[in-house]
């Protein structure tokens, strides 16, 4: 086997997995993944910076852009209230910096940004116990 089949087939496999792993998850568990997915692609776009790799610079910014995105268009501003109101500003702010980061090869601004969204990935791992709990007490309800 050659090193370009064997890249194709694990990229193959990780596209396999994760598209697996979205269609058996709950709206918690996705919202996790958006939260992983966009401090990983954060953590990519780093790395692209130091190697010099524009090109992926850009796609691996690009995409932790339109994952902060999806994070800030899921909100429920009528239900969540003043909670919605802070992840709203946070979302804003972490793009605003993301693309400072991005323009200026700025790593303190990438680390300020995985240093904002660490801890409110942590907190949402943290509260799935609550999650399920609720999904139980609610007759019908869907994940």
């Amino acid at each position: 086997m050659t090193y370009g089949y064997m890249r194709n087939a694990s990229a193959l496999y990780q596209d396999t997995s994760a598209r697996g792993s979205v269609e058996g998850a709950d709206r918690h568990q996705l919202t996790g993944m958006l939260y992983d997915g966009a401090i990983d692609r954060i953590n990519q776009a780093r790395g692209a910076m130091r190697r010099g790799d524009v090109p992926a610079k850009g796609t691996h910014f690009a995409r932790a852009h339109a994952i902060i995105g999806e994070l800030r268009g899921s909100l429920d501003h009528a239900q969540g209230g003043p909670l919605a109101a802070r992840l709203d500003a946070l979302y804003d702010y972490a793009s605003r910096r993301l693309l400072h980061a991005q323009l200026n090869n700025d790593e303190r601004a990438i680390d300020e940004v995985v240093d904002l969204l660490t801890p409110v990935r942590d907190a949402w791992q943290q509260i799935r116990d609550q999650f399920l709990a609720a999904q139980k007490r609610a007759p019908g309800a869907v994940a």
